[in-house]
């Protein structure tokens, strides 16, 4: 345990970051692992499911959850199993 007031401060913010960035990264994966699912199944909400799990993906980068390059792995994979609509 930290002896010094400041060590014991960056602690508790340490904490609160933790809790805060699991639960993002929690969101995340959920909204990543429904858009595969529905991918895969050929379910119509496909689309509306991928889009909001790149724009999870997108807002982790924001708040510094994931660095661009991660997030950026994560969309190419989404995209490429996502089926390209026939014109």
């Amino acid at each position: 345990m930290a002896n010094i007031r400041s060590a014991q401060k960056q602690n508790r913010k340490m904490i609160r970051h933790r809790a805060r960035n699991r639960a993002a990264m929690a969101e995340l994966r959920t909204a990543v692992k429904a858009a595969r699912v529905a991918v895969d199944g050929k379910d119509a909400k496909a689309k509306d499911l991928v889009k909001k799990a790149v724009s999870t993906i997108d807002s982790a980068v924001t708040k510094g959850i994931l660095k661009r390059n991660t997030a950026s792995r994560y969309v190419s994979r989404l995209a490429s199993r996502t089926p390209v609509a026939a014109a």
